[in-house]
């Protein structure tokens, strides 16, 4: 099973990813995770990002995902395609082009899971913008491109963390325990965790 968390930046998808993968390790599955590609990118990222910038990400982050995908039982990406195309198209606009490949790609997901703002400011870590318009900015794309065609036809399930109500420390629980059992009954999930949901 592959799951992605998706979002603007600094909104926690990384803490958030390595909190699943490390209930998912505790209960005996094999996890990989695809960590966030932007950071290894050798081309400017951010506000100043360029187009070969933005589809090195994208390639490399379908690169990552293929490598991961048959080495274990759950595959927890940090980012998604869409939500590398939605820094794209807030730079470049849409690229047409591109996106029958990407909407394709939507469909090896098998779970998507998006993480709303914070309340606060972003908190520096040297790479990412921390540019809070800027963050809003990219958040609106993420939401509105899942939305629209030819995505939203694509998404196998998408799951909204703010719709759901969930308090931020339980996110990890929430989706482990709620969300994962729906897609594989097989989850033990009285053993994931001891704190309630």
């Amino acid at each position: 099973m592959k799951l992605a968390l998706i979002g603007t930046h600094g909104v926690g998808k990384t803490t958030l990813a390595f909190e699943v993968c490390a209930q998912l390790k505790i209960a005996g599955y094999s996890v990989e995770l695809v960590t966030e590609i932007a950071r290894r990118s050798p081309f400017p990222v951010n506000e100043g990002t360029t187009l070969e910038s933005q589809l090195w990400i994208l390639h490399q982050q379908i690169a990552q995902e293929l490598e991961a995908t048959p080495r274990a039982q759950y595959v927890v990406c940090d980012r998604a395609v869409i939500d590398n195309y939605a820094y794209l198209a807030n730079k470049f606009d849409r690229q047409y082009h591109l996106e029958p490949m990407l909407s394709q790609w939507l469909r090896t997901y098998d779970l998507l899971i998006y993480i709303p703002l914070r309340n606060g400011d972003i908190q520096a870590d040297g790479f990412r913008s921390e540019n809070m318009e800027f963050q809003r900015t990219i958040d609106l794309r993420v939401r509105g491109l899942v939305r629209t065609s030819p995505f939203a036809e694509r998404l196998n399930e998408l799951v909204d963390l703010e719709v759901a109500g969930v308090s931020r420390e339980r996110y990890a629980d929430y989706i482990v325990k709620e969300i994962l059992p729906r897609h594989n009954p097989y989850l033990p999930t009285q053993s994931l965790s001891s704190s309630p949901v």
